[in-house]
Parts: structure tokens; sequence; C-alpha cells
């Protein structure tokens, strides 16, 4: 008796464990039949124009680069890729602070949009417009500048572009007068901008970004156009300033690699600021 018992215990135990292995088997078929997760979307084409927008409800953020991306060969991906870092980030910090406000003014916005500026065989030049608007009175609006060795496929900054200890004083001064003539014909009679002022501070121009401008000599670069932010040279009614340069005004300073790509006059000069649309 107690041997027939245990070999019912025993087969009780096979049909167990024969049933849990259909199951699992018919789980993992299951598991092979639904449908996988579609693939992540590739990447823009890496010439002509690029636009990523995203909206949530805390955060609205757009990128924008130019058609003439391609003209800059290995520039796009990695403009591409530091812009959409950025904007996620906002984005981010965007949810953190209206969830912890319990709503608040959202959604923020921030958008970042590439503008072409001037080049030639060798230099290639954009502009970087940040535009941010996080509740307040107004958006704040602020610059950077890309200037590309085609030939080194590499970014170049102020310190390339100009000699290693090059007295950079008259260049400043050239960039301070040029400012104040455009914000006396914006606002007639107003205090001027001086360098190392109390109240309106010219900037110096190697801490400002600066795009090039074509020159009416083809093949040249003609000046070069700094960018400045409102609040740095008068109130913010009065706007940014973008401000020409001939080339004139600092080619003695240019380091040696670069000065041949200069020469000419600019094509524009003075208060070249973008027209709002």
């Amino acid at each position: 008796m107690m041997k027939e018992t245990r070999m019912a215990s025993s087969a009780k135990i096979l049909l167990i464990a024969a049933l849990a292995g259909s199951a699992a088997l018919a789980a993992c078929q299951r598991r092979e039949e639904e449908p996988k997760p579609a693939p992540a979307p590739a990447a823009p084409a890496l010439d002509g124009p690029v636009i990523y927008d995203s909206k949530t409800q805390y955060a609205t953020v757009k990128l924008t680069l130019p058609e003439a991306i391609k003209n800059a060969p290995g520039l796009r991906a990695p403009l591409y890729a530091d812009a959409i870092r950025d904007l996620n980030q906002f984005s981010e910090g965007a949810q953190a602070d209206l969830s912890e406000a319990g709503g608040g003014p959202g959604p923020y916005e921030r958008t970042i949009t590439y503008s072409a500026g001037g080049e030639n065989a060798r230099l290639f030049s954009l502009a970087r417009t940040n535009f941010e608007f996080t509740g307040g009175a107004h958006p704040n609006v602020t610059y950077e500048s890309v200037i590309w060795d085609k030939a080194a496929k590499k970014r170049l900054g102020f310190n390339d572009l100009f000699r290693p200890g090059a007295d950079l004083s008259v260049l400043d001064k050239a960039l301070c007068a040029a400012a104040n003539i455009a914000k006396q014909a914006r606002s007639p009679g107003s205090e001027p901008a001086m360098l190392g002022g109390q109240d309106w501070t010219c900037p110096k121009a190697a801490q400002t970004p600066f795009i090039l401008v074509p020159s009416a000599i083809p093949g040249k670069i003609g000046g070069a156009t700094f960018l400045l932010n409102s609040y740095q040279i008068g109130p913010h009614s009065d706007g940014d300033y973008w401000i020409a340069l001939p080339q004139s005004a600092f080619h003695p300073l240019l380091a040696p690699a670069y000065v041949e790509e200069f020469g000419g006059e600019p094509v524009k000069a003075g208060d070249v600021t973008p027209k709002a649309d």
C-alpha cells in the first residue's frame, strides 16, 4: 500500500513538472510572437537644414541648423549632439521646477538657432542664438559663435585666429566706438558705454562671440561681426547689437596661419543686427 502511494506521488510530481514545462514553453512562444519595440528614429541627414522640436507640459524646445552646415563637413554632428543634450537638460530642469511649484507659469521655452555667418574656402562661421523664457518680465537671449577650419576640421577659438600676446587694445577701442555709434543711433543722447565704465561697459573683443563677414574681394574674409547681448551697453529696451568691424581694424593682430584669409572691405559694417521677423 505504501509502495502504491509513493508511486502515485511520483506520478503527480512528474505531471506537475510536465505541465510547468509546457506553460513555460508557451510563455516563451508568446514572448517571441509579441511585437518588438520600434527602433529609435535615425539621426538627421548629415547635410541640409536640421530642425528638432519637442513639447511637453513642462517645456517647449527647438533646435535649428541652417542649410549652410553642409559646407563644413565634420561640424554638424557635434553641434547637433551638444544642442540636444542642452535642450534635454533644460526640459528636465523645467519639469523639476514646475513640479515643485505645483505648475507655475509653464511651459518653459528654449530655442537654439544657428545662423550662417561669413565663410571662404578655409573658414566657416555660425552664430548661435539662445532664446530662453522661464517666466518673468521678458525672455532672455544670449549668443555664442562657431569658427570652423574646414581644412583642419576643427573649431577655432579667439586665440587661434589672433596672435598670442597681441595688443588687443586697438580692437577693443574699435569695437567700443562702433557700438556707441549704433547706440546713439537707436537712443540719441543716451549715456555712452566705456571700456571699464561704471554703468554701461564696452565688452572686450576676446570675450565676445563673433562671426565672419564676407569681403568685397571674392574668397577673402572682410571683417568680423561681434554679438552683444542686451544690457551690455544699454537698457534692455535698446535690444541686442551685432557690430561688424572691417578686417583692417584687426589685420595686424591675426595669427600668421590665418592672415592670408582676410582682405578687402567687408560687404557690411557697423550695426548689422538682424531685424525681428
